[in-house]
């Protein structure tokens, strides 16, 4: 077994939500700890997964993901040749970072953010070099160019960034890339751009045209509500993508997700809907922490970073009164995946309970 296995602190995901009902004797559990979409699936998607010819069942699923991989590269305006599909975005960060990385390499990253790629570069035996944020928790671009150095091979920006909901200007990202030597990977990720106001002028989808070692990753996790679906993808340079579905498992999305990914990029009225009721209630959050005298970082994603004294003991509280939050990503601080309004409402009243 590999020495840096041996060492490994694994990612734990949440648990079931009718586990930990069960765990705590609750009637209703509302989840806000994984940044779900609290508004479900597109009704397409159930139609055309339930249409689906299931004779197929026997069959292997379309390797290349041809509808799918063209759907996508007109919504998105890029080559099909620069896509690359993966189970979510974890097998992403797991194929690039066994293709980029060796022991003994360095991965550059603004902290916090998500864990995941730093557990990865470790399994590669490589080094995890974090840079911490400014102190609105944005990326200290001019810090992480300092750290820049021939040992290091990757670096990752989420963008907005989880935990923290902030989201970098496409102008900083890319003053920030033409820094970055060619040899060094440079991985955006664009798991939640889709709840950006003006995404469109945000997102990187295009540099990997320009710049070869960009690399820019979606999901359908999270605005489209298909995270029980497990599917993702990334846009990569005409150079790098060849090797790159060399390294990809030949069959590594099924049919029935395949399905219903086109079927919700089909439907973008479902995810105007989502991105609309979120910023509202984004909205109503951030005026809601502000009255109370609570700092909170300014989020452009479908989640809240707020900083509160003894954290955890009102997580509990709010977890013991029906709602889970993200605990463990700063002391001090938790993470409140924005919700429906309703549940909102109710949360921001046990919050003020809690306080009084």
């Amino acid at each position: 077994m590999k020495e840096s296995i041996q060492k490994l602190t694994p990612y734990v995901p949440e648990k079931p939500l009718a586990t930990l009902k069960s765990e705590l004797g609750l009637d209703r559990l509302v989840r806000l700890s994984a940044n779900e979409n609290p508004y479900g699936t597109s009704p397409k998607v159930a139609l055309a997964v339930k249409n689906w010819d299931f004779n197929q069942s026997n069959r292997y699923p379309d390797g290349d993901a041809t509808a799918l991989r063209q759907a996508i590269a007109t919504q998105q305006q890029v080559d099909p040749a620069q896509l690359v599909f993966s189970v979510g975005l974890d097998e992403m960060i797991v194929m690039v970072s066994r293709t980029f990385l060796a022991p003994g390499d360095q991965v550059l990253v603004s902290a916090p953010t998500f864990s995941e790629y730093g557990l990865h570069a470790e399994i590669e035996g490589a080094r995890l070099v974090s840079v911490p944020t400014l102190a609105n928790d944005h990326v200290d671009f001019q810090a992480l160019a300092q750290k820049l150095t021939p040992a290091v091979k990757m670096v990752w920006l989420c963008n907005p960034n989880n935990p923290t909901g902030t989201v970098e200007t496409l102008v900083d990202l890319e003053a920030f890339v033409q820094q970055v030597p060619a040899e060094t990977m440079v991985l955006i990720d664009e798991a939640y751009l889709d709840f950006v106001p003006n995404a469109a002028a945000v997102s990187a989808l295009q540099l990997p045209r320009r710049y070869p070692n960009v690399v820019v990753m979606r999901t359908f996790s999270k605005a489209y509500g298909l995270a029980n679906f497990r599917v993702g993808y990334a846009v990569f340079s005409k150079r790098y993508a060849p090797i790159m579905q060399s390294v990809r498992l030949p069959y590594n999305l099924n049919s029935l997700t395949q399905v219903a990914a086109l079927a919700a990029v089909q439907d973008q009225a479902f995810v105007h809907q989502t991105v609309a009721k979120n910023a509202a209630e984004r909205d109503n959050w951030q005026q809601f922490f502000q009255a109370q005298g609570i700092q909170a970082d300014e989020s452009a994603a479908n989640f809240i970073f707020f900083h509160y004294p003894q954290a955890d003991q009102l997580a509990d509280y709010l977890l013991h009164h029906g709602y889970s939050l993200r605990t463990g990503l700063r002391p001090d601080w938790l993470r409140l995946t924005i919700g429906t309004a309703a549940d909102g409402a109710q949360l921001r009243a046990l919050i003020k309970a809690y306080a009084e």
